[in-house]
């Protein structure tokens, strides 16, 4: 049987995490018992005190365990955490050595959403690739350097520690768990019975490109929003260099470390935000968008809105815009 810890940290956390994985792997163990089988996860819920912990002013959790009547479990679940992480981080730092000695002695650990900030500081993820809610990545990577983070990925599985993207996408992360412990067809079943689509593995369609300008490099800072003003333009990466009287390797060279991103994709970026504002509100046509993002060759177009978003544009309008999803 293996043994399952749900943590139940200190601050603002996300119930949905802790009472969704709880139900999952549970309602496993109900599926084998249907058919005559025994159990296969023991879950339990860990805290540092057994007290309860009363999130929201509303609703209490209490843990099962503390850290120190753990002494050896097989997956530790961290949920998703929220409010200021460098606060969150700090209430619950008791956690990390555990973590780190669980997982030295065999214990796979998976965060889930923005928990990810809990099991990056633990030091486990340095050099490793992880996920989080796109709406945190600019504040993940800026707190975490020496983390991989693939915020476009639903799921991450660096061998037996695993993330996932944010809010219910974490549900995929444990059927992704329940596969690899139970098998596919209950994992299918697990699917089936809570209605989540199997095997999604990018969040890309959500991501909201906001830009990344929690930086100190004004030139940068500039050039963005000059991008970001005249996105319908057709603007070369020599035109900003010389816009903002740098030479162009260094342009690129501070683009890049301010913002994550080369000048090239902050533009792609910023015209593909622009078109899906556009696809999901208004009534244009797909060429017409195109063309109204500063895009003249279709295929180009077409090719950096599905790397971009996972989708093709006609796709994405089907799916957001409401006079589409209405016809």
């Amino acid at each position: 049987m293996k043994h399952i810890s749900i943590l139940v940290p200190k601050g603002d956390v996300a119930l949905s995490c802790i009472e969704g994985s709880f139900t999952v792997f549970n309602k496993v163990n109900d599926f084998l018992a249907a058919s005559g089988r025994s159990p296969l996860f023991k879950v339990q819920l860990v805290g540092l005190a057994r007290d309860p912990e009363t999130y929201h002013r509303l609703f209490a959790v209490t843990p099962d365990l503390t850290l120190d009547e753990v002494s050896q479990t097989d997956l530790i679940v961290i949920p998703a955490v929220n409010g200021d992480m460098h606060q969150v981080i700090s209430q619950n730092q008791e956690f990390f050595p555990w973590i780190v000695k669980q997982h030295h002695k065999g214990a796979e650990v998976a965060s889930l959403c923005v928990g990810a900030f809990l099991l990056a500081s633990t030091g486990l993820l340095d050099g490793k690739k992880c996920s989080t809610h796109w709406f945190a990545a600019n504040h993940f990577r800026k707190m975490f350097p020496d983390v991989q983070l693939v915020s476009e990925k639903i799921i991450t599985d660096e061998g037996g520690i695993y993330s996932s993207g944010g809010a219910a996408s974490f549900y995929n992360l444990i059927i992704y768990l329940v596969e690899k412990y139970a098998g596919k067809e209950l994992a299918i079943l697990c699917s089936k019975m809570f209605e989540i689509e199997f095997e999604r593995s990018n969040q890309s369609p959500f991501i909201i490109f906001e830009g990344q300008k929690g930086h100190d490099d004004e030139p940068i800072r500039k050039a963005q929003e000059y991008i970001e003003n005249n996105f319908s333009e057709r603007i070369t990466v020599d035109q900003l260099a010389t816009m903002f009287s740098l030479s162009r390797r260094n342009l690129e060279r501070r683009f890049k470390k301010a913002t994550s991103n080369t000048a090239v994709e902050y533009m792609q970026r910023v015209k593909i935000e622009a078109a899906k504002n556009s696809l999901e509100r208004g009534s244009e046509n797909v060429s017409e968008v195109m063309y109204k993002v500063g895009y003249t060759d279709t295929k180009a177009f077409r090719t950096t809105f599905k790397k971009i978003t996972g989708l093709s544009p006609q796709e994405y309008r089907n799916k957001y815009n409401r006079q589409a999803i209405a016809s």
